[in-house]
């Protein structure tokens, strides 16, 4: 077991029953002997990964509910408080992504569902769950944010939009607090997760496969740093090249990259045309 502030720690994570949560909840258990609380919807699918963990599988329990609702995050805090459990660590993973189309073309069920999930989660998770993490001896607050966040992308301006806000959120509370809780920003580029199961149609062969991190590379890397407590955390080549380019580049950058994906003739890009 590896020696680390991380060492034996509560850690509750949002969007854990696969993917990037669950690597890294699966990760967080074997190295680092932690506790993990998975919030998920789909019962099915979280209690399918937890069996995977075999012997370590009574280190990893898990809470069914929608991140989204106000109310449900009210309810955990209830369960946390009836059974005397305490946290260290929160880690907001759960997102989603649209189809890349216009804002124009957007439907407002879809624009409301991504802002809950991406945006508000964030917040009420932080909000209820701030007074524990508060009595912890090595309070954190991780947010999975996107290289999305330091560049915008065209065809995604929602959840562009709502990784902004989590950047915005995140650098105000690591300015409001301090060093008396360390909360980091994630940025990864492409990751090789379920999320883009509702925009990709041969992208899956064309470019996720060439230029996304597999899921458990990412999930290592944004420990190691985690562990060092890095306050900003981009990953992956496409991740970096995003940071890098809509900084150096902001005006520029988001038209190249809209020209990119247009030229790809992929139809799922068409709309961008």
């Amino acid at each position: 077991m590896k020696k680390s502030w991380l060492k034996g720690k509560t850690v509750v994570i949002t969007g854990a029953s696969g993917g990037l949560g669950f690597s890294i909840a699966k990760k967080l258990i074997a190295e680092y002997g932690c506790e993990v609380i998975g919030i998920a919807r789909n019962e099915k699918k979280i209690a399918a990964a937890r069996e995977t963990l075999g012997d370590l599988k009574d280190k990893f329990s898990y809470k069914l509910f929608d991140v989204g609702i106000k109310e449900n995050w009210s309810e955990f805090s209830d369960y946390l408080k009836n059974n005397g459990i305490k946290i260290d660590v929160l880690i907001n993973n759960a997102g989603i992504m649209l189809p890349f189309l216009k804002f124009e073309n957007l439907e407002t069920i879809d624009v409301e569902r991504i802002i809950e999930t991406n945006f508000v989660s964030y917040v009420f998770a932080t909000k209820t769950l701030f007074p524990f993490l508060k009595q912890s001896t090595t309070p954190a607050v991780i947010n999975i944010i996107s290289a999305a966040g330091l560049c915008p992308v065209a065809g995604e301006s929602m959840y562009t939009a709502t990784k902004y806000a989590l950047r915005g959120f995140t650098e105000s509370l690591q300015a409001e607090y301090g060093k008396s809780i360390y909360v980091s920003g994630v940025y990864p580029g492409f990751i090789k997760t379920d999320i883009l199961t509702g925009v990709k149609g041969n992208i899956g062969s064309q470019i996720i496969d060439k230029i996304a991190m597999p899921v458990e590379k990412a999930a290592k890397s944004i420990i190691n740093k985690i562990s060092r407590k890095k306050r900003k955390i981009v990953i992956g080549k496409d991740g970096k090249a995003m940071a890098f380019f809509g900084k150096t580049f902001p005006k520029a950058t988001p038209s190249i990259m809209k020209k990119v994906l247009i030229k790809s003739g992929l139809d799922m890009f068409k709309d961008l045309k």
